[in-house]
């Protein structure tokens, strides 16, 4: 899914707003996950996964087109750990004592709660 993707999906589920608008509100999202991400912090999205800042130490690497050696310098990246529960949903397997239909139910009946508001 593109950020594309997302934006038309907003635009279908929630016929109120404009593309602009849903435009707006994707790219406020992800603007504020990557300001969190640049200052260190530790973003938890419950049911989803988490994205955390790791530290690469400086390294010596090697050119893989000359095979010279080229120094790496050190680096904050991004690093994204799968839940629990969207690892078991992409597996295709049930929770233990919860059925993953369950999430997808309970999920679906907010997206209507919300749209009759």
């Amino acid at each position: 899914m593109t950020k594309r993707d997302l934006i038309e999906e907003l635009v279908r589920l929630y016929p109120r707003f404009s593309r602009r608008d849903a435009e707006v509100m994707v790219s406020a999202v992800f603007e504020s996950l990557a300001e969190a991400l640049r200052r260190g912090d530790r973003i938890e999205i419950r049911g989803f996964g988490s994205f955390v800042v790791k530290h690469r130490d400086a390294r010596e690497g090697r050119n893989p087109r000359t095979g010279r050696r080229v120094t790496v310098a050190a680096k904050r990246v991004p690093f994204f750990k799968v839940g629990k529960e969207l690892r078991l949903r992409v597996d295709g397997e049930e929770e233990e004592g919860t059925a993953v239909g369950v999430a997808e139910t309970s999920a679906t009946e907010s997206l209507a709660m919300n749209r009759s508001r």
